[in-house]
């Protein structure tokens, strides 16, 4: 699947990449990201396919329809900054790059091959596409902070987001950077949270319990959205408020199911889980079927 690049000019806000707003146009997207989620993992068996399938909505929505980007220009100055905090999330991350555009799909066979820039976590090696490298847990959001203060200052129009995930908010550097960007009111960032509830060390809350989640952000200064991150309608509804908003940075509690899509994997808690052979073809075949 590739989409190719337009480029059009509307209402005076440069629009280089077409984005997609039709609900069974994204659905059929992710369904097809998905898939290549699997197969990126099938080779060696690793390499994160749980987060991948789970978070695949928010990436199809994201990089289709919310981002303002130039997949000719990726050092494009006005173009919206995306962060991976989660930097080892990379199967889905590719898997995205390559359809919107941004990197050659052929680039993918090679994916965490030795030298190759597609490492298992993603890294500035791979030039403007990564914005930052962020291989420690929590550090996204930092880098994401900086960056919306200095759009603001330079009157850039772009906006910034991060992805990050439930077992990051453990990191007390996270919560340094909320503090900031509440503070400064960066109405300009918005923060993705990949609920999933899924760590190395098994389920998020038996490490260590976060709840309050909403409340915690609220009280740092964030508008809260809690949504079904797997529900591509809601999504786009978030992304909506959170543009309409130029009063605070905006936190969207995006609830996602690890394996999303694939009954055979869909709710196992296996950070690091293994992809044997018989199992990603079950995946595939069960990734097959006709968009819902």
């Amino acid at each position: 699947m590739s989409a190719a690049p337009h480029r059009t000019e509307t209402s005076g806000n440069p629009q280089p990449a077409e984005r997609i707003h039709d609900l069974a146009a994204l659905k059929t997207i992710a369904r097809e990201l998905r898939r290549q989620v699997v197969r990126l993992v099938a080779p060696t068996g690793q390499g994160y396919v749980q987060q991948g399938l789970g978070a695949t909505d928010i990436f199809t929505s994201l990089f289709f329809s919310e981002l303002r980007l130039d997949p000719a220009d990726p050092a494009w100055p006005d173009r919206d900054r995306f962060l991976l905090s989660t930097a080892h999330n990379t199967a889905i991350f590719y898997a995205t790059l390559a359809a919107r555009g941004c990197i050659p799909a052929s680039a993918l066979e090679s994916y965490c091959r030795d030298g190759s820039p597609l490492e298992i976590n993603a890294s500035e090696r791979m030039g403007p596409v990564v914005e930052a490298t962020c291989g420690s847990l929590g550090q996204g959001l930092s880098v994401a902070v900086g960056m919306a203060l200095a759009g603001r200052r330079q009157r850039r129009p772009y906006r910034v987001h991060v992805v990050l995930g439930d077992g990051e908010m453990q990191e007390g550097q996270v919560w340094e950077a909320a503090l900031a960007a509440g503070s400064h009111r960066l109405s300009n960032l918005c923060l993705l949270l990949d609920y999933n509830r899924m760590q190395v060390g098994g389920h998020v809350d038996s490490v260590v319990d976060m709840n309050p989640v909403a409340d915690k952000w609220a009280s740092f200064g964030f508008r809260v959205d809690t949504i079904d991150g797997n529900d591509m309608a809601q999504l786009l509804a978030a992304f909506e408020r959170a543009r309409r908003d130029d009063q605070k940075p905006t936190c969207i509690i995006a609830e996602t199911l690890v394996g999303k899509g694939a009954p055979s994997l869909e709710g196992i808690l296996g950070h690091n889980m293994r992809l044997p052979p018989d199992l990603a073809a079950r995946a595939l075949d069960e990734l097959s079927g006709e968009d819902a």
